[in-house]
């Protein structure tokens, strides 16, 4: 399967409050690949994407770590491998190094969270 392929397919996309759907970018061997999503159901929030793919709504096209468990238990099967290069991982920037802390603002994040 190839990203061009996806438009043969129901994908279920992102969609903003504009109703613009987000692309899905791909890249091998330095071939870079944009695909609009379409023909699908589309929603704005990571978890209705999620459990739309788990009911079998379309393919779905989101960070790794949200579907990690189905994934894992063979609820949901990657597609498009060679496609997806590994995630490096997540990163924490900050204005300098006079002012707060990377530390200090992941705790005060922490906090808001769990107040919410």
């Amino acid at each position: 399967m190839e990203p061009a392929d996806l438009t043969a397919h129901r994908c279920i996309a992102y969609g903003d409050a504009h109703g613009e759907l987000s692309p899905w970018s791909f890249e091998r061997d330095g071939h870079a690949v944009t695909v609009v999503p379409g023909r699908g159901p589309v929603f704005n929030d990571g978890d209705l994407l999620v459990a739309a793919a788990l009911e079998g709504f379309g393919i779905l096209h989101i960070w790794e770590d949200l579907v990690a468990v189905p994934i894992a238990d063979g609820r949901l099967t990657r597609l498009l491998d060679p496609w997806c290069e590994p995630f490096a991982g997540y990163h924490l920037y900050y204005p300098d190094r006079r002012g707060t802390t990377a530390f200090e603002l992941f705790k005060e994040m922490l906090q808001v969270s769990r107040a919410v």
